[in-house]
C-alpha cells in the first residue's frame, strides 16, 4: 500500500522515488504545484542545491516533512482501487 502525504495542493507518492524532482542541467530542483484557491494553481520550482540524487531526495523529503508539520498534516496510507475490491 503506497504512502500518500496530502498537503494543501501537494501530493507525494512513495511509489516513485523521484516524484517532484527535476534535473536541470545536472542540478536537482524540487518541482511541485499548489492550488491556493479552487480556481488557480501555481507551479513552484526550488533549487535543492545539489547534483547528487540521494541528497536531493533527502532534501525533498525534509522539505515536505517540514511543510506538513507547519500545517499539521500527518502521513496517511491510501490503498489502490485493486486493494479495495
Amino acid at each position: 500500500m503506497p504512502t500518500l502525504t496530502k498537503l494543501p495542493g501537494i501530493r507525494v507518492d512513495a511509489e516513485n522515488p523521484n516524484h517532484h524532482l527535476w534535473d536541470n542541467h545536472g542540478t536537482w530542483f524540487l518541482h511541485y504545484t499548489v492550488h491556493p484557491t479552487p480556481f488557480t494553481k501555481e507551479r513552484i520550482r526550488r533549487s535543492l542545491g545539489t547534483k547528487d540524487l540521494k541528497i536531493a531526495r533527502e532534501r525533498r523529503d525534509s522539505f515536505f516533512d517540514h511543510l506538513a508539520s507547519e500545517v499539521g498534516v500527518k502521513t496517511v496510507a491510501v490503498g489502490r482501487k485493486e486493494d479495495a475490491a
